[in-house]
């Protein structure tokens, strides 16, 4: 498949966490035309095992690669963890995830790092490692939040009961005096006020959408792909309720969105890097999964 400059760039998440890195690519790069997805059926995605994550992804990415796009951003940390390094060798597109910039910017900023993230995030020690890569020496301590996701998805922010789970979940952080916070899930900026409300002012706090779009902008000119022309209108697209996503967007976006639901084709599974795929149930072979 022959990457054009003015194709849409992927973009996806489990739900609407990944709007944050949507509006990072409004700010930074208005010139390019996006296709959003949000997987709204199956989220959240944190409670899942890894390789039901991968199947996920894989589906994703086959159902983008047919729309054409020239690019992909895993606007989900459980995601960039658990799948990204293997769906790069599967793909003939850039795909680009939150972990290694966010990584960037936290040391950046701190040497007693704590990170917020999915159960799953956190059990994978993604940014512990991808941190410690890049300066050994600093600390870093990780907590799962299961409760988060749900509370957002259901715009359940400003709730009493919202805080007294951040408060819960911030305490051993705190109690181990981190001077960064890094948002290890998209969805947590939207939580921002809260957690301000809760840490201490000389904690910073980092945004790893802001970093990632720094490096899709890199991306897109090593690769010839930047847009010449004028930016389509965002493509957004949800595997569940299109309306229950039009409704919970809409704060973050400015404007209520038109949603379009997507049904992705289940059960495949790569089986080499040369794009051969197989029905994982019935071991029927289908055609080439790169063009």
């Amino acid at each position: 498949m022959t990457n054009a400059f003015n194709n849409r760039i992927g973009v996806f998440d489990s739900g609407v966490g990944g709007l944050t890195v949507l509006r990072q690519i409004y700010r930074q790069l208005p010139q390019e035309s996006i296709l959003y997805f949000g997987d709204t059926k199956r989220l959240p995605y944190g409670t899942k095992s890894a390789q039901e994550i991968l199947q996920f992804v894989r589906e994703i990415l086959y159902w983008m690669q047919q729309e054409g796009v020239k690019m992909v951003i895993m606007a989900c940390n459980t995601s960039s963890a658990l799948a990204l390094e293997e769906v790069r060798t599967e793909f003939n597109f850039p795909i680009l995830g939150l972990i290694h910039p966010g990584a960037k910017a936290a040391i950046k900023q701190g040497k007693r790092i704590g990170v917020i993230s999915t159960v799953a995030t956190a059990s994978s020690n993604a940014y512990r490692n991808a941190i410690n890569e890049l300066e050994p020496d600093t600390k870093v301590w990780q907590i799962g939040c299961p409760e988060f996701v749900p509370l957002i998805e259901q715009n359940k922010i400003y709730e009493p009961y919202t805080k007294e789970v951040a408060q819960k979940y911030l305490e051993p952080l705190l109690r181990n005096r981190i001077d960064t916070l890094v948002y290890g899930c998209t969805h947590y900026p939207h939580l921002e006020g809260v957690f301000k409300e809760i840490l201490p002012s000389y904690v910073k706090l980092v945004d790893p959408a802001y970093a990632v779009v720094r490096a899709i902008a890199k991306e897109l000119e090593i690769n010839g792909l930047r847009n010449r022309e004028n930016a389509l209108a965002t493509r957004f697209c949800v595997s569940g309720n299109p309306e229950e996503f039009a409704q919970a967007s809409k704060g973050w976006l400015g404007f209520t969105p038109n949603v379009e639901q997507i049904h992705l084709q289940p059960h495949f599974e790569v089986i080499n890097n040369s794009g051969e795929i197989r029905d994982s149930q019935d071991d029927v072979y289908a055609e080439s999964l790169i063009a």
